[in-house]
């Protein structure tokens, strides 16, 4: 078989509607247009959605909802941070423990557990609650 042997089965491909050709064809005259009126003219249309002037579907129904445009944070917890062997945490840190996926922007640490040694939290945002435990146990938070 070749490339220029393939052929689509038979009855696959239907031929395409040809109007205005002829009263014989069922199709001539006005061409399926009908008489008079706007979609009778050449160039008539009507935006997507008209209704005649008729208030349309998307302007009659309420809107709702919003998406801000602010980043979203991905949360981690203070206990889990302080299972970390590492004395200075940062972005790489937490990639590579699996905790956060490397295409997150913004990782927030939030109080929920204990912390007793002394870490670094480098350019991760933590809560007012994070910070003060964080440096009760000796170590320091620098965003």
């Amino acid at each position: 078989m070749k490339l220029n042997q393939i052929a689509a089965a038979p009855g696959a491909r239907k031929s395409a509607k040809r109007v205005g050709r002829g009263i014989g064809s069922g199709m001539g005259k006005t061409s399926t247009r009908g008489h008079k009126g706007q979609h009778a003219r050449s160039g008539g249309y009507k935006k997507v959605g008209f209704e005649g002037g008729q208030m349309p579907l998307q302007r009659r129904v309420p809107k709702f909802g919003f998406k801000p445009l602010a980043p979203k944070y991905t949360a981690v917890r203070l206990a889990t941070i302080a299972k970390l062997s590492e004395d200075v945490v940062d972005m790489e840190v937490l990639i590579k423990a699996g905790l956060v996926d490397k295409r997150e922007k913004v990782v927030k640490v939030y109080l929920s557990g204990t912390i007793t040694k002394s870490i670094e939290l480098k350019g991760i945002k933590v809560t007012k609650g994070v910070k003060a435990a964080i440096e009760k146990a000796g170590g320091k938070v620098t965003e």
